[in-house]
């Protein structure tokens, strides 16, 4: 499990058959073969190891449902290790399960923050609510405006510097992961949903 607070920014060293190596230094931290990173806010597993990088499997699945398929040597990723039991909660609970891919609409200054719009798939707007939690690329972002096929926030100038975020353009894919606890609770309250009345049976 993740909060979606990036830790550092890695660097796609080589392409691999089946998977990537990436640059880093504090993901690297006690890092065993095992282990699960978050690439983008994709859960991976370390298959490698090497004093600068660490190497990952990248499934079909994975490849469908996110934008790492479109990786090169050079491309910068977020990297986050997953919470340890005694860890802090900076964000919110992401597990790591991209939904979907989103696409950057616009990116609107906003005082010292940037207002960037995303357009997101109906399996992942139906999710998005006004102050609610959406991890984008990994990173544990508030919802600050949405619709039925879009949602926006705000990035702080610490998140621009800090995150691949800042650096993106309209245009670019981003992977989204919509907030677990709105899954779990439409899945519950399903069998006690009541169909939609028809006046005109009821006269």
């Amino acid at each position: 499990m993740f909060t979606g607070i990036v830790e550092e920014i890695g660097t796609v060293k080589q392409l691999n058959p089946g998977g990537i190596t990436i640059t880093a230094s504090l993901a690297l931290e006690n890092a065993k073969i095992g282990d699960s990173v978050a690439v983008n806010g994709a859960c991976l597993t370390i298959t490698q190891l090497q004093p600068d990088a660490f190497a990952v499997d990248i499934v079909p699945e994975t490849l469908r449902r996110t934008n790492l398929g479109s990786l090169t040597p050079g491309s910068p990723v977020n990297l986050e290790r997953s919470m340890p039991a005694n860890g802090r909660f900076g964000g919110h609970i992401v597990q790591g399960h991209i939904d979907a891919t989103g696409t950057i609409q616009s990116i609107t200054p906003d005082g010292d923050a940037i207002l960037i719009a995303i357009a997101a798939p109906p399996n992942i707007a139906r999710y998005a609510v006004e102050k609610g939690f959406i991890a984008v690329d990994g990173i544990s972002l508030t919802i600050v405006q949405c619709d039925s096929q879009s949602f926006a926030v705000t990035l702080i100038p610490h998140t621009r510097r800090n995150t691949t975020l800042g650096a993106k353009q309209p245009g670019d894919p981003v992977n989204l992961e919509a907030d677990i606890i709105a899954k779990y609770i439409e899945r519950l309250a399903a069998p006690f949903r009541r169909p939609p009345i028809d006046i005109a049976d009821e006269l």
